[in-house]
């Protein structure tokens, strides 16, 4: 088996873990606003909120240095 699939394995199996154990709700406040919903999904959202943020970081520099 390649190394390349082992370490896919893992991963997943550790997502896995980290998805069954964050299955409690949490609730937040955004202004206006009270939002209830799963700890695994809200750690999803914000990790793919913090990609774009990196992305458009990311392009924007290099938009800058090429001036």
């Amino acid at each position: 088996m390649k190394p390349k699939y082992i370490i896919i394995i893992v991963l997943t199996i550790l997502a896995l873990i980290i998805a069954l154990q964050n299955q409690g709700v949490v609730t937040f406040h955004i202004f206006f606003w009270t939002i209830s919903m799963s700890r695994i999904l809200m750690m999803v959202g914000f990790l793919f909120i913090g990609f774009l943020v990196g992305l458009l970081v990311a392009q924007r520099s290099k938009g800058r240095s090429s001036i």
